[in-house]
């Protein structure tokens, strides 16, 4: 028997929260594939376009209100995402980063929103989706700016180094570049938010089952402790949360700089 099932009276036990937290039944009968995860996504992203949209639709030169909380984000994303890895294209970019890093940081807090409480990005097709799309763009504007020759010859072989070397570089370069980056990219997101969303699962559950379901005088102090991991661990989920969409948006612009621009 697994330490975390803990007897609380009879035969009844605390089971702690497992796969079936991600397993989500259609909302709607017959339309298999438009499930919980589908519609916070649609939401999150409907989220994103009306914070833009009326941040942005007209300015004010005096920014107040919603237009002052955007452009602080599109500061954050300018200063701390695009300019380090895009320099002087960083400008052109910024539309897309600053949406990248809305729309996960929305799927993220999913995760927390009273009775939504489901991470979009711990459903891994979520986070293949962008990072595919960012590692598609990778290699057109790599090849567009860089031919295709000269991009895969930079990807693999990088100067300076004595050539012998390049015989096993470059296949652990392409491998790198072309494989395990958009891999490591999307499961970052993913591994971070499911492992986030089972902890916080598993705190509540603790919570509720022994102050509500099955109160005793040995369980209630678990059930106390349980309450208070559940506020801490929200507080730190929503500190991840906004690392991770820092992060994912941070490696796009990476990935992004690194085609427009041949390393050196």
């Amino acid at each position: 028997m697994s330490t975390l099932t803990l007897l609380a009276s009879g035969d009844d036990k605390f089971t702690p929260p497992g796969l079936e937290l991600f397993n989500s039944p259609p909302i709607i009968q017959g339309v298999a594939w438009f499930t919980k995860p589908v519609l916070l996504a649609i939401l999150s992203t409907l989220i994103v376009v009306a914070f833009c949209w009326s941040a942005f639709a007209n300015p004010k030169l005096v920014p107040r209100g919603v237009q002052n909380v955007a452009e602080m984000g599109y500061m954050f994303v300018r200063d701390q995402v695009a300019r380090p890895f895009l320099g002087k294209d960083a400008d052109r970019w910024m539309g897309l980063l600053l949406s990248i890093f809305f729309l996960v940081w929305i799927w993220n807090l999913m995760g927390v929103v009273p009775l939504l409480q489901f991470p979009v990005a711990s459903h891994i097709a979520f986070p293949i989706v962008l990072a595919v799309s960012i590692y598609l763009l990778k290699i057109y504007l790599g090849i567009k700016h860089q031919g295709p020759i000269g991009f895969f010859k930079n990807m693999m072989f990088p100067p300076g180094l004595p050539k012998p070397i390049y015989v096993l570089l470059a296949p652990i370069e392409f491998l790198s570049n072309m494989i395990i980056a958009p891999f490591t990219h999307a499961v970052r997101l993913f591994a971070n938010m499911f492992a986030g969303h089972i902890i916080l699962a598993f705190f509540s559950l603790v919570g509720f089952w022994f102050l509500f379901e099955k109160l005793t005088p040995l369980g209630a102090p678990l059930g106390v402790v349980g309450v208070v991991m559940t506020i801490a661990m929200t507080g730190f989920e929503m500190f991840i949360q906004f690392l991770q969409a820092f992060l994912f948006s941070m490696l796009a612009a990476m990935y992004i700089g690194n085609s427009l621009h041949a390393e050196h």
